[in-house]
């Protein structure tokens, strides 16, 4: 699961990088590049609940692969793009392709692992997001740099980093095991515990109070988990998409060297999220694990802009806010699992990704959009800080019943 989601990641935020020189290229301004960034969460939105649920009813491993295959052929296309309008369809197509592959392997995880080890699961999975940038960084640098076939660079990186996502969807259907009791590489006495430990966890919820699918994703908590999502994934993929761009702007410096200074940001990031789903799994804490992150990313992301074009200290605070940016995701998808679980659980975590990764279109379009009106990044990613703030505020707005959540 890890190795498919540092593919699936990259090929999601490999824009950032490409757009250093697809935007001359083609001749596209910020605001078009911000739209393209965002609209493949609009395509992603309509398939998140269904997807979950058909992992929850069906087979992760037949749905991942499936997703696999078709996102790793529409990214290979994103390398013939011409036209905005043919840059905007196969970013919405992407996004579709992709939908329901992150809620999926969360609800997957809840077939494998008891919710008291969950933290440091997801936190382990999670780890692809900021090492897929620090792979991605140098590699989509150097990439940048070919010109094979008569064909500019940013078009061999969409090619090239989009093909492992077939490979790897072929390696899916015959490795990945739907449940530990299929599980032929497992001791029969370990599957027997680890099938009885969950089924013991899931009965002790439904005792608690057993939802049903409607009932769920009305709930209260869900609503705001799924709010407070939003607000973070607009944070997250404003900072993310743009950062490049910004330390282009702030160094004046080549693609190469570009692109391995924004790897820094990450290598923060992964020791966050590391440190934070140990601890919370530690404390069985999760409301104020998720909360003081976003508040680091608000915090980080306004002194980056109050340092001006004084280009170290920027970064430094890049840096700063992608410990918060970053180290918020085992904490925070602890949270729908402790109280809901089967199908509810399901389609409650996929309305709560679906919901909150429109906060992926809000955040890239919003900062290309004010750095077109404004000519700087500074209201963008002023913006981008607020909005983790308000993340904040959501999760501390969850109710604690039964102790620590």
């Amino acid at each position: 699961m890890f190795l498919l989601f540092v593919i699936a990641y990259l090929d999601r935020v490999n824009l950032s990088y490409a757009a250093l020189d697809m935007k001359g290229d083609l001749g596209f301004n910020d605001d078009v590049l911000g739209f393209a960034a965002g609209i493949f969460f609009i395509g992603y939105f309509f398939l998140e609940i269904p997807g979950s649920i058909l992992v929850e009813r069906w087979s992760a491993r037949g749905w991942i692969a499936r997703i696999m295959i078709t996102w790793g052929v529409v990214a290979i296309a994103m390398g013939f793009v011409h036209t905005k309008n043919q840059f905007y369809v196969l970013r919405f197509l992407l996004g579709a392709a992709e939908a329901g592959f992150f809620p999926g392997i969360i609800v997957y995880f809840s077939h494998w692992f008891r919710n008291e080890d969950r933290a440091k699961v997801v936190a382990i999975f999670m780890a692809a997001i900021p090492i897929s940038n620090i792979i991605g960084s140098p590699v989509s640098g150097l990439l940048l740099g070919l010109h094979w076939l008569n064909m500019s660079g940013w078009r061999w990186l969409f090619i090239i980093e989009g093909a492992p996502a077939i490979v790897f969807g072929v390696i899916t259907i015959f490795f990945l095991t739907d449940r530990p009791h299929q599980a032929k590489w497992l001791p029969k006495d370990e599957q027997k515990w680890i099938v009885s430990e969950l089924e013991a966890e899931k009965a002790a919820k439904q005792k608690e109070q057993a939802f049903g699918v409607l009932q769920a994703m009305r709930n209260r908590e869900v609503v705001l988990l799924a709010l407070g999502y939003f607000f973070m994934v607009t944070t997250l993929y404003g900072f993310s998409f743009w950062l490049p761009t910004i330390v282009k702007k702030l160094s004046g410096a080549s693609n190469l060297t570009v692109t391995l200074i924004s790897a820094l940001p990450y290598c923060v990031g992964l020791a966050s999220i590391l440190f934070v789903g140990w601890s919370s799994d530690r404390t069985r804490e999760r409301r104020w694990h998720t909360a003081w992150c976003m508040i680091v990313a608000g915090i980080g992301l306004i002194l980056s802009m109050a340092a001006g074009d004084r280009a170290t200290l920027a970064i430094s605070m890049f840096c700063f806010a992608a410990a918060g940016i970053y180290g918020y995701f085992p904490s925070f998808w602890a949270l729908p699992t402790n109280f809901l679980t089967g199908t509810a659980a399901a389609a409650s975590i996929g309305m709560i990704n679906s919901i909150g990764n429109l906060g992926g279109f809000v955040g890239p379009y919003l900062v290309g959009y004010l750095s077109k009106r404004t000519g700087s990044y500074v209201a963008g990613v002023s913006y981008l800080s607020l909005s983790a703030v308000i993340a904040a505020g959501m999760i501390l707005s969850l109710r604690v019943r039964h102790g620590k959540r």
